[in-house]
């Protein structure tokens, strides 16, 4: 084995002769011994094996032994030597002609203190560079709340709104810019995740568990994405095999009766391969009725999610990835009396039953060309089979769909990374067969696209990203998609940037899926003028989204803030709209009028101290859509105001504390067909009270495997009474539990624990 040690003291040596000398003595004189040695702290000596010994102005020289000792012949006119070592301060020995034995001490080299320079890595975070405004939530954020499962993971991000559908299933929905969910498109790691007959329930599809981060971006997306996306995109990253814990075990329970349990293994085979395994299963195992209705606030019933992933990456830049997850979902609910499969006539519970089998698999080849920087190819592959079996008291409704979807995405650059091109094409296959109330509802989509995107950076001040792609609908015909992003610094420390965008998209409404909460009642769903005998004979949405953000970072005394301001707005060339103004109906058909959303937003974040964070926020909506027989009205259920602060600190002793604070403004109601105690009068618009809500949670870390957490959601206890229309005659045409403005259950309180073996 090589001793490098050895080897830099000989070349040491060699520059100690070759700098110093040249000038060759007679082989007259004296010969000195002595040894070179060290002392440290508590006084101890340390041979220096290796030292360099040389003679001034001279070519003589020699290394000390193992024991720091050392023998050199030198002329009698020699006054002095030279001792030197690597990390030692060299040192120059007078000589007298009486001197023959030296004892010689290096000092260590005075070196400069440690300089650490600390940048925190935040919890969510707006990136400056890229064309499009990306918020980028990190596992930090999911950690500041409960984060049970996608649903539940904006809690403390303003620009998401999250809301029940209605007071039976429990289930949440998200709205993006003022519009509901199925308008964002939400991926798994790039590859489409929560959509069609999963468009609501799919977002309790991913336990928190299992995120390691998110990117949230407003607005038209990349058309390598697909046409799909109208509000935004919210992209879910899960969590990786060659980094993090390899075993993570979670425990949730809150005082509402939900329990939960997460197991997540990562093994590592060697560089190249790796895996990780993840479980999570939640039991509503309490009959809860907060609001005194004698409903159940929440379902009792199990959930049980399981997902496996291999990962392989070669050297020669070949990567590979396959995944497989199932899901299985088993709810019961409706009236407190009610049992399991008990007939649906007047005089019995009313009841409420849900199944979902689920599968997934998916997988992405990619090929890093090496010899070319820039240059890639890659191939997205995904198939998904839903089921879903569910009863709203004498309504049944099932649904079944097949999704196969690929992407093939190639990637280069012209004359120089400056100019990076995206070619590739893609293929989405959906089959629906659906079934409520008696009817059935089938239609097979097929869309084959190709698409183009060209990105030009000019030294990081101005970004462009322009792309189009064309698609073939099998049932509604060919259709363009094109979008356009831009970027530009308004300084030269590119501290503060403005970006604007400008798209269309499209996509099929599942009016059923989409609306499972209108269920939760006895409304009668009408088609109104159904333009084909194919689905529900409705036309595809076309929507064009523009925006402009601007993003400020800057100093507020010593510390960071960050200042961001957005504007959007949407209109429809064609909707599927959904009206629910008059009691007792809902109706489906296309827009024959006008219909846009208007959303601003403001957001300051900024560090009060060391570890103590605030964020505030105040979010606008203008959403207005034309109605068949009320012309254009402003949205239901959907607050034009919201103010937000949320705060977190960590202490030195690893407390963290985090508290929510939201403000949410009255939002119409449609026409509510009997009189309750907020006053609301017959068949009128109405208004909703506004309202606070508070979360809090704290967090123990005892150590970096073992933390405790304890929180609260809904602090003020604040629930819409008289959430369900006719409660106590749930067989009327009047019984209506959809329209929801507000909490549907009271406070909850949870604790947890995370283990992690490292």
């Amino acid at each position: 084995m090589l001793n490098m040690a050895g080897l830099n003291q000989k070349i040491l040596l060699l520059f100690t002769l070759l700098f110093f000398g040249g000038t060759v003595f007679a082989q007259t004189g004296r010969e000195i011994h002595g040894t070179v040695y060290s002392k440290d702290a508590k006084g101890n000596k340390e041979h220096l094996e290796g030292a360099a010994i040389g003679v001034l102005n001279s070519g003589l020289g020699t290394q000390a032994d193992k024991d720091g000792k050392f023998s050199l012949h030198i002329p009698d006119n020699v006054t002095a030597i030279m001792v030197s070592y690597i990390g030692y301060l060299t040192d120059t020995i007078a000589l007298s002609p009486a001197t023959a034995d030296l004892a010689i001490a290096l000092r260590k080299e005075h070196t400069l203190k440690e300089v650490v320079i600390r940048d925190k890595l935040k919890s969510l975070e707006i990136g400056m560079l890229d064309p499009m405004k990306i918020e980028k939530i990190g596992q930090g954020e999911l950690l500041k709340a409960a984060c049970c499962n996608l649903s539940e993971s904006f809690e403390t991000t303003p620009s998401v709104d999250v809301s029940f559908t209605d007071a039976v299933t429990g289930y949440k929905q998200i709205k993006l810019l003022g519009l509901a969910g199925p308008y964002t498109l939400i991926t798994r790691e790039n590859i489409p995740d929560v959509r069609g007959l999963a468009s609501i329930t799919g977002l309790t599809f991913t336990p928190g568990t299992w995120i390691e981060g998110m990117q949230l971006s407003k607005g038209t997306g990349s058309v390598v994405n697909g046409f799909e996306s109208v509000a935004g995109q919210i992209n879910v990253e899960l969590k990786k095999p060659f980094a993090g814990e390899r075993w993570l075990f979670n425990i949730y329970q809150n005082t509402q009766g939900r329990s939960e349990a997460n197991i997540n293994y990562r093994h590592k085979f060697s560089e190249k391969l790796g895996t990780n395994l993840m479980v999570h299963a939640n039991s509503q195992w309490l009959k809860i009725d907060q609001n005194k209705d004698h409903f159940l606030d929440q379902p009792l019933g199990n959930q049980f999610n399981i997902l496996n992933r291999w990962i392989y990456n070669d050297a020669k830049g070949w990567m590979f990835q396959a995944g497989v997850k199932f899901l299985y979902v088993h709810g019961v609910g409706g009236e407190w009396n009610y049992k399991e499969n008990e007939p649906q006539v007047p005089g019995n519970p009313w009841g409420y039953k849900n199944n979902i089998n689920r599968l997934e698999d998916w997988a992405k080849i990619a090929k890093v060309f090496s010899g070319r920087a820039g240059t890639s190819v890659g191939l997205q592959l995904s198939n998904i089979n839903h089921n879903q079996d569910a009863t709203y008291g004498t309504r049944e409704y099932t649904g079944k769909q097949t999704s196969f979807y690929a992407n093939l995405i190639f990637q280069t650059y012209i004359n120089n990374t400056n100019n990076i091109i995206k070619v590739g094409a893609s293929a989405l296959a959906d089959n629906y067969n659906e079934q409520f109330a008696g009817t059935f509802y089938t239609r097979n989509e097929q869309v084959p696209g190709v698409f183009s995107e060209y990105a030009y950076n000019y030294s990081d001040k101005f970004n462009v990203v322009a792309g189009l792609r064309g698609d073939y609908n099998n049932i509604y015909g060919g259709f363009m998609t094109p979008r356009l992003h831009m970027r530009y610094a308004l300084t030269k420390s590119k501290k503060t940037v403005i970006r604007a965008s400008i798209g269309r998209a499209q996509r099929t409404a599942n009016i059923f899926a989409e609306n499972l909460g209108l269920m939760a009642g006895n409304r009668q769903f009408n088609i109104i003028n159904p333009t084909s005998d194919i689905g529900y004979g409705l036309n595809p949405e076309v929507a064009w989204n523009t925006g402009v953000n601007l993003t400020h970072k800057f100093k507020l005394g010593l510390r960071e803030a960050a200042l961001s301001l957005d504007y959007y707005y949407t209109w429809f060339q064609n909707q599927v709209v959904v009206d629910v103004e008059y009691p007792g109906f809902v109706s489906f058909y296309n827009l024959t009028g006008k219909s846009y959303a208007h959303g601003f937003q403001a957001q300051f974040d900024y560090e009060l101290m060391h570890n103590l964070n605030m964020r505030l926020a105040y979010r606008y909506y203008n959403v207005m859509t034309t109605y068949y027989k009320d012309g254009l009205q402003e949205k239901p259920l959907l607050p034009p105001h919201r103010a937000f602060v949320n705060v977190d600190y960590t202490t030195r002793n690893k407390w963290k504390f985090d508290y929510t604070v939201q403000w949410i403004s009255a939002e119409r109601t449609p026409g509510i067909s009997h009189v309750n105690h907020s006053g609301f009068s017959p068949g009128s618009i109405n208004y909703s009270p506004s309202y606070i809500q508070m979360n809090a949670q704290i967090t123990k870390v005892f150590s970096d495997v073992f933390e405790v957490y304890l929180g609260g959601d809904n602090l003020t206890n604040y629930m819409q009474h008289d959430a369900i229309i006719s409660a106590g005659d749930p067989f009327a045409r009047s019984f209506d539990a959809s329209m929801i403005w507000g909490p549907t259950m009271g406070r909850n309180v949870y604790v947890g624990l995370r283990y992690k073996i490292k």
